[in-house]
């Protein structure tokens, strides 16, 4: 017997894994809980009429606007919950390397610098935060203190890692 959900599995996408502090994994949750309560809200007030003499009533059209940007919104935060790992230290063996959750003291072109490797929803170069899927980001991981790097893009950076730390979970 042909098993179509079990050949749809082997060419599905992997998911993809979304690292977050539980922080900031409690907030998409309560953000999520609140979306769903703006939309028993509208779904349980009264709909706009389908159809208003001949013509579509746009008041419906609106609403049915609103409630598909909802159901993504929804679904989106659907999918980040399911797929999001806790940030938390590393194993003691791995404590030398970077990871996700690391805190990384460098030095690039002759200029000292700091940042933390952060999941793609949690980055914020401005603060400090980089992705662990930007191009440092990629780069850094699994490196140890004293390593040196080459990023290109667009220019080639020398990168020297000085210092690693982690927080106490």
């Amino acid at each position: 017997m042909f098993d179509l959900s079990s050949l749809l599995a082997k060419f599905k996408k992997p998911e993809k894994k979304f690292y977050l502090t539980k922080e900031d994994l409690e907030k998409i949750k309560k953000d999520y809980q609140n979306l769903v309560a703006l939309k028993h809200a509208k779904t349980n007030g009264e709909t706009p009429e389908f159809l208003h003499s001949d013509e579509l009533n746009p008041e419906y059209l609106d609403f049915q606007d609103d409630m598909s940007l909802l159901e993504a919104k929804l679904a989106d935060l659907e999918y980040v919950i399911k797929n999001s790992e806790l940030i938390k230290p590393p194993l003691k063996e791995l404590k030398n390397t970077v990871q996700v959750g690391a805190k990384v003291w460098f030095e690039m072109n002759g200029e000292k610098d700091e940042f933390t490797v952060v999941g793609s929803l949690e980055a914020d170069p401005s603060q400090g935060r980089i992705s662990n899927e930007s191009p440092v980001g990629k780069s850094i991981l699994g490196r140890k203190v004293g390593e040196e790097f080459i990023i290109s893009s667009p220019a080639k950076t020398l990168y020297k890692i000085k210092k690693i730390k982690y927080e106490k979970a």
